[in-house]
């Protein structure tokens, strides 16, 4: 009875040391969603633990901006940063625009927001009117 209480144990450490891929698909999917949006330190605390305290994935966001702004400008310099014509940055921009236009969600909260700015405009543009 002992050992496969034990051998429960040890497949779960085995599993969060083996990183996102490894849990489950639920707990995986939020983790992946959240992206960009959530803290280290609130990442850390809902995997329940952090991989590494080294290396550009460990640093906080600030930092890995700086950095990674810094290279951008670098290789400008240097010349060898990529320059963007105007068919691939059309190209590209089509391309994102699809993806973002298959999450209905997404593009509601977008109209929806639209449709209120609208108004409140057209509510100041009124009241400057009656004036």
């Amino acid at each position: 009875m002992a050992e496969r209480g034990q051998l429960e144990n040890q497949g779960r450490m085995d599993q969060e040391s083996r990183g996102l891929g490894s849990m489950d698909n639920p707990l995986q999917s939020d983790i992946s969603r959240m992206g960009n949006e959530t803290s280290d330190s609130e990442r850390t605390e809902l995997i329940g633990r952090k991989t590494s305290n080294r290396g550009f994935a460990a640093m906080d966001r600030e930092k890995q901006k700086r950095i990674a702004s810094e290279g951008g400008r670098a290789a400008h310099r240097q010349g060898v940063a990529h320059e963007w014509t105007r068919d691939e940055a059309r190209e590209a921009g089509r391309k994102g625009g699809q993806i973002v236009s298959q999450n209905r969600e997404h593009m509601s909260e977008i109209g929806r927001k639209g449709g209120q700015s609208s108004g409140q405009r057209r509510q100041r543009n009124n009241l400057m009117d009656e004036v």
